[in-house]
């Protein structure tokens, strides 16, 4: 008969702490007694932040944040970086993290912080720094023979898992398989540790037949087979066949498995809400049973749809890939300049299916204010399509103040185009041009990110100007050079917009062009053109291109002496 007792302390004779001392250390959080969620994102360090943990990331903080206590007092999200795997670990990705999520609003109660430093009672929060902790429960599941050492060499497991599929069974360590390194005495287990040979830890599996269930989870019999049955926040009830695997907790190295090691973290730091990809999904058998195995009160899961697109190749719906897709790296979105709101304001409606609707009700009102449910959230694919991000974008942008929409444009400038940061920092000048047209009755929408931004207001700096279309082919270029000839001899800076525009149908009349465009399209072989091939000569004159918003509107920006110096350069 094994004295597991005697074994817990062989293989973790350094190791005094036990579970009790780990539960006083972290106490349970009043607030989440009171009504308080607490939610955690749990990010490898390896340097690539994408759409999916923002995805994830809002709905953390938005069921956090959301709930209250009695007394009104918030829930806590918080940041813990799992960082067990040392090759995967990219310097400074903690860092981009917070900066990334940080930049859309996604900010984090307690946890990891910048430069190393960590915020809150319930920390380490890099598990790199946890050892002792995960030792401590590996030690107490081992004195309760609940664990074991397994010193299966590679060739072994190879050996099994060729038996296993020429067998055509499930492969991995279980039942038969696992007998032989369950039932080690002792004194073999001791004379292979002083011999020197690796071994991990991993869970003893139990017997999931009716005497032997856990309390605190649902099971079904399915046709000889036993279900785990739990309520998750997104999908409902979600059944699956229950854990049979002898799984591995901790490594070879002393390090923990991801699945043991969150397991005690989402426990001590009071995680009632765990948020994570449906990916994931596969493994709850496993978490389900190590939660009850440990005694621990299993949180609510809460498995989100993975993010989907249209391919333009195939017009069927795949995920978004990091090697296909570059919106789904978060830098996409800084680097273009999405303005945070609008990419929060689009994820929304991906993320809650009432969001729209309560949009158009609302239109005013801060994103905050609606009231985000698990409940309204797609179990199915998420589709995400930039198009509509884009066409958000120019609402929401059309929202924010012209100088608050400068500063948000010189600040990416500063990042990701430098070059032209000297221009734009005149903010006086740049917040005219984004106020152009906004305030109209059917206001502009054509600011989307400030890239598009940049480029589109670009004509209205000297150092960005070009010629960028030719004049309308109902011109020649001898009337082109006499169109803007007489503008150049009538222009008035101080003229308003009817004046200006009489003098225009002026020179419209005198070269042979109808003064009303429906004139030159019932009799087109009375005129040359109308009056909008006049303009249009004026219009890439002045902004090098033939669509532009209002042009008087955009004289007036520009100044007098920039109008007539361009003109006089296309006069030659």
């Amino acid at each position: 008969m094994m004295d597991y007792n005697k074994l817990a302390e062989l293989l973790f004779p350094d190791i005094d702490k036990t579970p009790a001392d780990y539960e006083a250390f972290y106490p349970s959080r009043p607030a989440a007694a009171d009504g308080a969620v607490i939610t955690r994102l749990g990010p490898s360090p390896t340097g690539f932040i994408h759409l999916g943990n923002l995805y994830g990331a809002f709905v953390d903080e938005r069921l956090s944040h959301q709930s209250r206590t009695s007394d009104g007092t918030p829930g806590t999200f918080y940041l813990r970086i799992e960082d067990t795997d040392d090759k995967r670990y990219v310097e400074g990705a903690v860092e981009t993290i917070i900066r990334s999520l940080g930049f859309f609003d996604i900010n984090f109660d307690e946890g990891a912080a910048l430069d190393g430093e960590e915020i809150g009672a319930y920390g380490p929060y890099f598990q790199s720094n946890r050892g002792p902790v995960y030792q401590a429960f590996v030690k107490e599941l081992v004195r309760k023979g609940q664990a074991y050492p397994c010193f299966l060499t590679e060739e072994d497991l190879n050996a099994i898992r060729q038996e296993q599929e020429a067998n055509k069974e499930t492969t991995g360590i279980y039942g038969k398989y696992a007998e032989k390194s369950r039932n080690l005495p002792y004194e073999e287990i001791e004379a292979n540790i002083a011999a020197g040979k690796p071994y991990v830890v991993r869970l003893k599996s139990s017997d999931t037949s009716a005497d032997s269930r856990h309390q605190g989870v649902n099971y079904e019999d399915r046709d000889g087979v036993t279900y785990i049955v739990i309520n998750d926040a997104i999908r409902g009830k979600v059944a699956m066949p229950a854990n049979d695997q002898d799984v591995i907790i901790l490594k070879a190295n002393g390090i923990p498995t991801y699945h043991f090691a969150h397991v005690i973290d989402d426990h001590l730091m009071r995680t009632t809400h765990v948020v994570r990809g449906e990916e994931w999904l596969m493994s709850l058998p496993i978490h389900v049973e190590l939660f009850e195995k440990l005694g621990f009160e299993l949180p609510t899961y809460c498995h989100t749809a993975v993010l989907m697109k249209i391919d333009e190749e195939t017009g069927n719906k795949r995920k978004l890939s990091k090697r296909k897709d570059p919106e789904l790296s978060l830098d996409y979105y800084r680097k273009e300049g999405y303005h945070p709101q609008a990419v929060k304001e689009y994820l929304m409606t991906i993320l809650n299916s009432n969001f729209e609707e309560w949009r158009a009700e609302n239109p005013d009102a801060g994103i905050d204010e609606f009231h985000f449910t698990t409940e309204k959230m797609s179990s199915a694919g998420a589709l995400f399509d930039l198009n509509k991000l884009k066409d958000i974008s120019k609402d929401i942008l059309l929202k924010i103040p012209a100088d608050e929409l400068a500063d948000f444009l010189i600040n990416w400038a500063r990042e990701f185009k430098p070059q032209a940061l000297p221009l734009l920092e005149d903010k006086e000048y740049l917040t005219k041009i984004l106020d152009l047209g906004r305030h109209d009755n059917k206001p502009r929408k054509d600011l989307i990110y400030a890239k598009q931004i940049f480029e589109f207001i670009s004509y209205f700096y000297d150092d960005y100007f070009t010629i960028q279309e030719r004049i309308p082919e109902q011109v020649s270029d001898e009337d082109a050079r006499e169109i803007l000839k007489r503008y150049l001899e009538t222009y008035d800076h101080s003229d308003d917009q009817s004046e200006w525009f009489e003098k225009i149908r002026t020179i419209t009349a005198d070269l042979g062009y109808a003064v009303k465009p429906k004139d030159y399209k019932k009799h087109p072989e009375e005129y040359k053109g109308s009056v909008a091939h006049v303009s249009t000569v004026i219009r890439i004159a002045v902004m090098g291109r033939s669509q532009s918003p209002d042009v008087w509107s955009i004289q007036q920006i520009l100044g007098e002496e920039r109008v007539r110096a361009r003109i006089r350069e296309l006069i030659g």
